[in-house]
């Protein structure tokens, strides 16, 4: 039989301009759709070619029964009459379009008889179903050993691709899965991609059932979302309720959780810090040292706690895996640092586990946020702005409550130290309305520090005094260890030096020079604390400012120190020690703060005032220096002498001085006239008023 006369008996009719494999599309599918009659061995064969089947088998029991029996043409035949049509290639694929109308023509019950039938031939040989099973998922197909082959697979990429897992456990459950025993590691997939109310959806359908499976991963997972939401509390109840006897590997989590909320003796009790973890492998060493590491950072010298945090979080990251935590060693490991005074610290090792991808796509937004703390620790505001940045864009959710406070008070930070008051006042009510939404925990107390500074200069205090009164207690049940509470009591000092309020300076004073027995902190912080108050009382003799100055410098707190000298230089009483003083501050803090804003503007010199004003280098042709361009755009925001000094670091008296020779200079004849040329005489960068 030839190949027209095949297509002759087959179809009924020829397309005398096509060859058996150039057929078009539309021809195929109709030929596809004529399988019939004597013809409906070929539409059999062709459509178990189409489920999966493959050639030369084995092909479904059926066919291959009635071949074998002689009821209809064997194989060789079937296939030289469906190549001669044109329905099957060279391969032994079926075409496409064929392929779509035999799928999409059969009953259902049908195509999933046969699509069972050859996942029983995939499981008899021992093969691996693979990307088949997912097809097989999506198309409707309900079967065990389809869906078990699926939440294998969803297990081997929970830890190291959870956006990955939470597909295939989604594709196992369309397969017939229990929705119950995959609860916890559905809900693990979504946290550690972000996805906190999905996560917190099935975590609530799986803790509510008489005896949950899997119920430590679910609480595990409820804890970190706990946390993520601001609740540490919630997160210490969840594995009270879990109880010590089923904690087991979680147990260095239960202790971070409880001491987080201050509970020192519920961690201990938990997470005895001299037990061995678990097993030997790196995940469980991590676990317990990040563990060791809280517990130990609550000792008096507590020398060991940051190494080991480190440690746990270099392990970590070279197990890549993205499992549910209260809180990454890495952001702990940070938040150490930043209180120990090492902000450099903090930030290579946020910035090394953000690189490794340590704790998944919902932990990056956190890692970058401390990066900023730490750069705006070190002075450096457009890198801390960059880091925001990022941690904005870090995955596709919105920030959880944890982190849009702390970027919140990130935005309230660096609005202070610009030193532009309405910049402060704006990031201030959205700082006001993201701590509604989080409570105060132990790793929290830095940005709550940052806003009770904030709210003495607002005169808000009353905004956040019961915050900080729940801080305070939650010091004191820990026993106010020194690398915790110094920096909140540095901060409280500092808010109290604002608020003109000696009674609310003495007690965190007091805890500073106590805590300077075990903490260089401390001692550089009392130091400094001392200074300040000498300084607003006039007082203070110029070489201790300058060192108190000096040594805010060396534990990562150039600002500080800057600022501190600064105010000490306004107020010496001798020029010599006035000019010692400006340079100390520019030492400390050399880009200056041009208009205010917190970038770097041309670099100052380090000479004496007079020197620059006696230079009165011209840059361009707007008859000002660079020195006097400072001043008058200061002059131009409403500046007073003193806050012009402040912000440069020159005398009060020398800012006078400069006013007075650009009034002279630019013929200005009364405060409105010298505005007005100011604006033009700055040109683009002040445009006049209209």
């Amino acid at each position: 039989m030839t190949g027209q006369e095949t297509r002759e008996q087959v179809h009924g009719f020829v397309h005398p301009e096509l060859n058996p494999q150039g057929q078009s599309p539309k021809v195929a599918e109709q030929m596809a759709r004529q399988l019939k009659g004597e013809n409906a061995a070929v539409r059999e064969l062709l459509l178990a070619l189409s489920v999966g089947f493959v050639l030369p088998g084995p092909l479904p029991a059926d066919l291959q029964r009635r071949m074998d029996g002689g009821e209809v043409e064997g194989v060789d035949a079937l296939v030289e009459r469906a190549e001669s049509a044109g329905l099957l290639s060279p391969d032994g694929s079926v075409v496409g379009p064929a392929q779509h109308v035999l799928l999409n023509g059969a009953p259902t019950a049908r195509v999933h008889s046969l699509q069972r039938e050859l996942v029983t031939l995939y499981v008899a040989d021992r093969q691996p179903l693979g990307d088949f099973a997912r097809e097989l998922a999506r198309g409707g197909l309900a079967d065990p050993h389809v869906a078990s082959e699926l939440e294998h697979a969803g297990d081997r990429a929970l830890e190291h691709d959870p956006a990955l897992a939470a597909q295939l456990y989604d594709e196992a459950l369309l397969a017939g899965a229990d929705e119950m025993a995959t609860a916890a590691r559905r809900a693990q997939a979504a946290a550690a991609d972000g996805d906190l109310d999905t996560a917190t959806r099935m975590i609530d359908t799986l803790l509510v059932c008489p005896d949950p499976p899997d119920v430590r991963r679910g609480v595990d997972v409820a804890s970190a979302v706990w946390a993520q939401r601001g609740m540490l509390a919630r997160s210490a109840d969840a594995y009270s309720w879990l109880g010590a006897s089923r904690l087991g590997p979680s147990a260095p989590l239960a202790a971070v959780a409880a001491i987080g909320c201050g509970s020192r003796s519920g961690a201990e009790s938990l997470f005895p810090a001299d037990v061995p973890p678990a097993s030997p492998t790196l995940l469980a060493v991590a676990l317990a040292q990040t563990g060791k590491g809280i517990l130990e950072s609550l000792a008096q010298d507590p020398q060991e706690a940051l190494p080991l945090l480190i440690h746990a979080s270099d392990m970590l990251n070279a197990t890549g895996a993205a499992i549910p935590l209260p809180d990454t060693p890495a952001a702990l490991a940070a938040l150490m640092a930043l209180h120990s005074g090492e902000p450099h610290m903090a930030e290579t090792v946020c910035r090394s586990a953000a690189a490794a991808g340590q704790g998944g796509n919902a932990a990056k937004p956190r890692l970058f946020l401390l990066q900023a703390w730490s750069a705006m620790q070190q002075d450096k505001f457009e890198d801390a702005r960059l880091a925001i940045n990022e941690a904005s864009k870090a995955n596709h959710w919105p920030l959880v409550p944890r982190d849009e406070f702390l970027r919140a008070a990130l935005e309230v930070g660096l609005a202070r130290r610009n030193g532009e008051i309405a910049e402060l006042v704006m990031a201030w009510e959205r700082a006001r309305e993201a701590m509604l939404h989080t409570s105060v925990d132990l790793y929290s107390l830095l940005p709550w520090g940052e806003l009770m500074i904030t709210a003495a200069r607002l005169r808000e205090t009353r905004r956040v005094a019961h915050y900080l009164d729940e801080a305070k207690q939650l010091l004191g049940r820990l026993d106010n260890p020194p690398l915790w509470a110094v920096p909140f009591h540095w901060a409280a000092v500092q808010a109290a030096l604002l608020a003109e309020s000696p009674s609310d300076l003495a007690p965190h004073a007091t805890a500073l020079a106590r805590a300077a027995q075990h903490s260089h902190l401390a001692a550089v912080l009392a130091a400094a604390g001392k200074a300040w108050v000498s300084v607003l009382a006039g007082r203070a003799l110029p070489a201790d400012a300058e060192a108190a100055a000096r040594g805010l410098g060396r534990v990562g707190m150039p600002w500080e120190g800057a600022r501190l000298a600064g105010h000490a230089a306004a107020r010496a009483g001798d020029r010599k020690d006035m000019v010692r003083l400006l340079s100390c501050a520019r030492d400390l803090h050399p880009q200056g703060h041009s208009a205010g804003n917190g970038a770097s503007g041309v670099p100052e010199s380090r000479s004496a005032p007079a020197a620059d004003a006696a230079k009165g280098v011209q840059s361009d042709d707007s008859g000002l220096s660079e020195r006097e361009k400072e001043v008058a755009r200061l002059v131009l925001e409403g500046k007073t002498y003193r806050e012009i000094g402040e912000a440069i670091y020159i005398s009060p008296r020398t800012a006078e001085h400069h006013i007075a020779r650009m009034r002279r200079r630019l013929g200005a004849e009364n405060r409105s006239d010298l505005l007005a040329r100011l604006r033009l005489a700055l040109g683009p960068e002040n445009p006049p008023e209209e």
